[in-house]
C-alpha cells in the first residue's frame, strides 16, 4: 500500500499493491494492521454501497457531527467519480481548503477522509457503483453538510448541470456555518 499527502493533515490517497496474471487481478481492499503502520487509525464499523446510475449524479457534501462524526475510506469499484474532501477543522491550518481526486475503477486509489471533513463526488460516467467504509454508525440526528457550489470552497467540479437531492441544493453556505470540530495537531516526537 502507496500512501500519498494531500496537503491536507490527516487526509491520505492510498494506492493498494495489485497482483496482475491471465486471470485477472488481486488486492487486499483493507488491512487494518498496514493501515496502522501508516498511521490512519480506524475503527471501521459499516460498510456502504451506493450506486448512480446516470452520470454527474452529486452527493455531498456531507458529514456527521460529533459524537457521531465518521472517518471514512472511500473508493469506486465501477465507473469514476471526481472525489471532494473539505476540511471543516476549526484551527486547523487548511481549514475551508478542499482538495480533489479521480477516483476509478481502474486505478484503484483509495480516499482516507479523517473525522472532521465534509465528503462529496460526482460521478463521472452511467452506472458508478462507489464503497466506503465508516468508523461510525449512521445517525440521522447529525447528519449535515455544506452547499456543494459555495464559492468560498471553490470546489472545480466539472462543467455540467448535477443531478441534486433535494437536501443537497438546501445545504448552508460555509460562511453560516458553526463548525463543531477541532483539529488536534499531531504530536511531536
Amino acid at each position: 500500500m502507496r500512501l500519498i499527502e494531500t496537503g491536507l493533515p490527516g487526509l491520505v490517497v492510498l494506492e493498494p499493491r495489485l497482483f496482475r496474471d491471465e486471470r485477472g487481478y488481486f488486492l487486499e481492499a483493507y488491512n487494518q494492521a498496514k493501515f496502522a503502520g501508516l498511521g490512519i487509525q480506524a475503527d471501521f464499523v459499516q460498510d456502504n454501497h451506493a450506486y448512480s446510475k446516470q452520470p454527474f449524479v452529486l452527493r455531498g457534501l456531507h458529514f456527521q457531527k460529533p459524537p457521531f462524526a465518521q472517518a471514512k475510506l472511500v473508493w469506486v469499484v465501477r465507473g469514476s467519480v471526481l472525489d471532494v474532501a473539505v476540511d471543516l477543522r476549526r484551527g486547523s491550518p487548511t481549514y475551508g481548503r478542499n482538495f480533489c481526486v479521480e477516483l476509478t475503477a481502474e486505478n484503484f486509489k483509495r480516499l482516507f477522509i479523517p473525522r472532521g471533513f465534509a465528503h462529496g463526488y460526482v460521478t463521472l460516467e452511467p452506472d458508478t457503483e462507489f464503497l466506503y467504509k465508516v468508523d461510525a454508525p449512521y445517525d440521522a440526528q447529525s447528519d449535515a453538510g455544506i452547499l456543494w457550489n459555495d464559492p468560498e470552497l471553490a470546489v472545480p467540479w466539472p462543467d455540467c448541470a448535477p443531478i441534486l437531492s433535494a437536501k443537497d441544493r438546501d445545504l448552508p453556505l460555509l460562511k453560516n456555518f458553526v463548525t463543531p470540530f477541532v483539529y488536534e495537531a499531531p504530536a511531536a516526537c
